[in-house]
C-alpha cells in the first residue's frame, strides 16, 4: 500500500464507507460574544461570560436551533464557548433522576462527542457538537415533560466555609443525604481545584454497581470536559454530578444503613486492598497471568475475580496485564450478546481506567482497579443466560478480498457479517502496524452514521482505550468492538443533513 495523509484516507473513506459526499461544509472558526439576557432567579445563575449563550440553547427551539448556532459560529462563536454552553445547558435542565442514563445521555455523551471532535480534521469538528445539541434539546422537552425540574440557586446561607467543605462532603456523600451534599458540594468547588476535587468523586462514582455504570462514565466525562472549557464553570456541574451520585435503587434503603447487592462489591474491595502488597506498582507485565484473569472472568464470579487479581499484583504482575484482561473480557463478552447492557461494560471500564490514570492517590488507584476487575462478572449477570458461545481468544483471522481497501471492506462486514468483520480486523491488525486507518474509518462512520448516544460513547471509548492495551491483546480488543461500531450499510444520520444545510444557509 501507498502511504496516505490522514486527510486523504479520510476524504477516500468518506467517499467509499459512506458515500455521503465530502463534510467540507463544516469549517473551525473563531469566537463571538453572546448577547446580555436576563436569567429567571429561580435558576441556578452560571457564569456572566456564558449565560446568555446557554440562554440561546435553552430558549431556541429544536427545529431551529442549529441553524441558530451555526449563525453564530459565522459571526465567531468558538468551538471551546459552544462547548462549555451545552454541558451547563445541560446540568441546569436535565435531570439525572430516575435513573443516571436515558434522557440524561444528553449531558453523559457530551465529552465523547469532545473527544470524537478533537480527533476529527478541522472541517469536521463541528459535526459531534452538533449531533450533542441535538440531543440536548430532546432531553431538555423530556424533563420538562416529565417533571419540569431545573436546577435551583444554592442555599447559600447553608453553603460550608472552605476549611469544613471537604469534611461536610465527605460525610453527606457517606449518609446519602441530598440536601446535606447540595451545599456541601457547593461549598466543595469553591475551597479546591479540580485535582483534588476529582481524586474525591472518582471514589464516590465507583462505590456502587447501580445505572449500570454511568455514575462512574458521567464523574469521567464531567471532569474532562471541565478540563476544557475551564474550572471557572465547576459549581453547578458538580452539584448536578453529586446529585447524579446519590441515586439510590430505593429511597426507603439507604445504602449507608444497608447491606444492598449494588454495593457489596466496593465494600470487598476495600477489604481486599488492605491486603495488597504497597509496592503493587512495580510489578511486570505478564501475558499469562492475563490469559489466566482473562478465562476466570468468562465464568467466575466477581468475588473470585477480584481475588484473583489481588494474588496476582501480590506476586508481582503489572495492573496493565489486569487491565489487559479486563477490557477484552469486556470486549468478549460485547461479541456473545450484543447490546446496551454489555456494551456498557466497556463504557465503564474506559471511565475507570481514565479514573485510575487520572488519580494520584495509589489507595484510590487500587480500588478503582479492583472494581474494574468486578464490572465483567456483574454485567455478565446484567445480561442473563442468552449469551453465545464466542471465544475472543480464538477467534481466528479471515482473510481479505483487497488489501488496498481493507478499511472499506472490513465496515461493509460490520453491516451484514459482524464476526467476519472481526475475523478481518484480526487480519488487518497483523498486517499493519498501526491501526490508524481503521480507527480514522470507524470515527468517520459515527460521524455520519451515529444516530445514538450509545454510537458516541462506545466509539470514543474503545478507541481510546485501544491504544492503553498491551500488543496481542489490544488487536483481539479492536477485533471485539466491530459488534457494535457503525457499518458502511448503516443510514446515513438526519442530523448530517440538516448540518450540512445550516452552514450552507
Amino acid at each position: 500500500m501507498h502511504p496516505t495523509s490522514r486527510r486523504e484516507f479520510l476524504k477516500s473513506s468518506t467517499t467509499a464507507l459512506a458515500g455521503a459526499g465530502a463534510l467540507s461544509f463544516l469549517a473551525h472558526l473563531p469566537r463571538v460574544s453572546a448577547d446580555d439576557a436576563q436569567l429567571d432567579p429561580k435558576l441556578v445563575r452560571l457564569n456572566a461570560e456564558i449565560e446568555p449563550l446557554v440562554r440561546v440553547l435553552e430558549d431556541t427551539p429544536r427545529e431551529k436551533l442549529l441553524e441558530a448556532v451555526a449563525e453564530k459560529i459565522r459571526k465567531g462563536l468558538s468551538y471551546r464557548e459552544l462547548l462549555a454552553a451545552l454541558l451547563l445547558a445541560g446540568v441546569r435542565n436535565i435531570q439525572p433522576r430516575p435513573h443516571v442514563g436515558f434522557k440524561f445521555h444528553a449531558v453523559l455523551v457530551i465529552n465523547s462527542a469532545h473527544l470524537a471532535s478533537l480527533n476529527a480534521p478541522d472541517t469536521e469538528r463541528w459535526l459531534p457538537i452538533f449531533w450533542a445539541l441535538d440531543q440536548f434539546k430532546s432531553s431538555q422537552a423530556a424533563t420538562a415533560k416529565e417533571s419540569g425540574w431545573r436546577m435551583a440557586p444554592v442555599d447559600d446561607s447553608k453553603v460550608p466555609p472552605p476549611h469544613k467543605a471537604r469534611a461536610a462532603f465527605a460525610e453527606a456523600m457517606d449518609k446519602w443525604d441530598e440536601g446535606a451534599a447540595d451545599v456541601a458540594v457547593a461549598g466543595l468547588a469553591r475551597a479546591v481545584g479540580a485535582h483534588e476535587a476529582f481524586e474525591i468523586f472518582a471514589r464516590y462514582g465507583a462505590r456502587d454497581f447501580r445505572d449500570i455504570g454511568h455514575k462512574a462514565i458521567y464523574v469521567a466525562n464531567s471532569f474532562r470536559t471541565l478540563q476544557c472549557i475551564g474550572w471557572q464553570n465547576a459549581e453547578p456541574v458538580l452539584r448536578s454530578l453529586a446529585y447524579a451520585l446519590l441515586m439510590m435503587d430505593d429511597k426507603n434503603k439507604n445504602p449507608a444503613q444497608n447491606d444492598l447487592a449494588a454495593d457489596r462489591p466496593w465494600r470487598r474491595n476495600a477489604e481486599l486492598a488492605a491486603s495488597v502488597r504497597a509496592e503493587w506498582l512495580d510489578g511486570k507485565v505478564d501475558d499469562a497471568s492475563a490469559k489466566e484473569l482473562f478465562l476466570a472472568l468468562r465464568t467466575g464470579n466477581d468475588e473470585d475475580c477480584t481475588k484473583l487479581a489481588r494474588d496476582m499484583l501480590n506476586k508481582g504482575v503489572a495492573p496493565r496485564s489486569i487491565s489487559d484482561a479486563v477490557l477484552c473480557a469486556a470486549g468478549e463478552l460485547l461479541m456473545r450478546l450484543p447490546g446496551i447492557a454489555t456494551l456498557h461494560s466497556l463504557t465503564m471500564s474506559n471511565a475507570l481506567h481514565y479514573a485510575y490514570d487520572a488519580c494520584a492517590n495509589d489507595q484510590t488507584r487500587l480500588l478503582l482497579l479492583l472494581q474494574n476487575v468486578s464490572v465483567v462478572p456483574l454485567f455478565r449477570g446484567v445480561a442473563g443466560n442468552k449469551l453465545a458461545a464466542i471465544k475472543l481468544d480464538e477467534l481466528e483471522p479471515a482473510p481479505l478480498q483487497g488489501a488496498d481497501a481493507a478499511p472499506a471492506e472490513i465496515f461493509a462486514d460490520v453491516s451484514k457479517d459482524k464476526l467476519m468483520a472481526s475475523r478481518k480486523t484480526l487480519t488487518f491488525l497483523k498486517e499493519h502496524s498501526d491501526a490508524k486507518e481503521l480507527i480514522d474509518a470507524a470515527r468517520v462512520l459515527t460521524f455520519l452514521k451515529g444516530n445514538d448516544s450509545h454510537d458516541y460513547k462506545f466509539s470514543s471509548a474503545v478507541l481510546e482505550d485501544y491504544r492503553r492495551l498491551s500488543p496481542g491483546w489490544r488487536e483481539k480488543y479492536l477485533a471485539a468492538s466491530m459488534f457494535y461500531l457503525r457499518g458502511a450499510g448503516a443510514k446515513d444520520s438526519d442530523l448530517v443533513k440538516r448540518t450540512r444545510a445550516a452552514f450552507k444557509a
